[in-house]
């Protein structure tokens, strides 16, 4: 009787431990484009960061993102300094690199990680717009 009371707690225990892990853990959140427009839009204090290389964010990026460059050597440095309460909002060219990155946020603890189902390119392709630097628009004028 000892050895199966003794058993049962020690699945019991195992089966605590699990679980409690499992509800720590950030899972992974990917929105489709207009349902991450829409999230960005109602979310108080969001972090919208476009992670792809500062070439391609010059290309056109999703309206008030920060470009932090997953590839970049100091990704980990810059993203150190975000507030990691605040939901943060990442996306890339197609999903691939801010899959990526995301997984890199959770780890470094951040709570609320979206992700951008499809990237710019799906984002694009459903018709949502894209804000262009200010010298590339001046330059598209003349």
């Amino acid at each position: 009787m000892k050895k199966i009371l003794s058993r049962s707690v020690f699945v019991l225990t195992a089966i605590l431990l699990l679980f409690g892990y499992s509800c720590t853990s950030s899972p992974k959140q990917e929105l489709l484009p207009k349902d991450f427009k829409q999230a960005v839009e109602q979310t108080k204090n969001a972090i919208l960061l476009d992670v792809r290389t500062p070439e391609e964010y010059a290309e056109g990026y999703i309206e008030g993102a920060m470009n932090i460059d997953w590839t970049g050597s100091s990704f980990d440095e810059e993203t150190s300094h975000l507030d990691k309460t605040r939901p943060v909002f990442v996306y890339c060219r197609s999903g691939k690199r801010s899959a990526s990155a995301a997984s890199a946020l959770r780890s470094a603890g951040f709570k609320e990680v979206y992700e951008l189902k499809g990237g710019i390119m799906k984002w694009q392709e459903d018709g949502l717009s894209v804000t262009m630097p200010a010298e590339k628009e001046t330059k598209g004028a003349e």
